[in-house]
């Protein structure tokens, strides 16, 4: 690893900690000729997801885009920043574990939205009338009567 103040090509690793439940790694790093310290992460490179539009596209699965739609739906809820990106992790690393390639944009919803009924009913129905594409007033009520059962 290169020092990346002063370009010298050797470094010794003075820390090690894992993170996100050992899949990446975290080490603190000391350049053996300017002395300076730095910090490096380590994580494995995945084979591409790929999400299944419902108009048949296939995009690859961004993490980022799923946390933006969550927090929309999450918006003036007491729920942080964190929460989320632990259901995105948790939805990714099962997804990933499972060996998929490929899987179904209603899918990732359905799951989103088993999280998010455990977390917080507002959140969940917010998330399910955008993900659903309720079209009349029937539907949503129809989804909250769902949640009160």
């Amino acid at each position: 690893m290169r020092c990346p103040f002063c370009s010298y090509h050797d470094t010794k690793v003075i820390d090690s900690r894992t993170r996100d439940g050992g899949r990446s790694i975290r080490r603190r790093r000391e350049c053996l000729k300017c002395c300076r310290r730095f910090t490096t992460r380590e994580e494995l490179d995945h084979i591409p997801l790929w999400v299944v539009k419902r108009d048949g596209r296939r995009d690859e699965f961004d993490r980022q885009k799923l946390i933006k739609g969550i927090q929309y739906a999450c918006t003036k809820r007491a729920i942080s920043l964190a929460l989320i990106e632990g259901i995105v992790s948790k939805i990714e690393y099962h997804l990933r574990d499972q060996g998929i390639e490929e899987i179904d944009s209603q899918q990732i919803g359905e799951m989103v939205m088993k999280e998010l009924r455990e977390i917080d009913e507002v959140a969940y129905v917010r998330f399910a009338s955008v993900y659903r594409n309720f079209k009349t007033k029937e539907e949503f009520l129809q989804q909250v009567k769902q949640l009160k059962e």
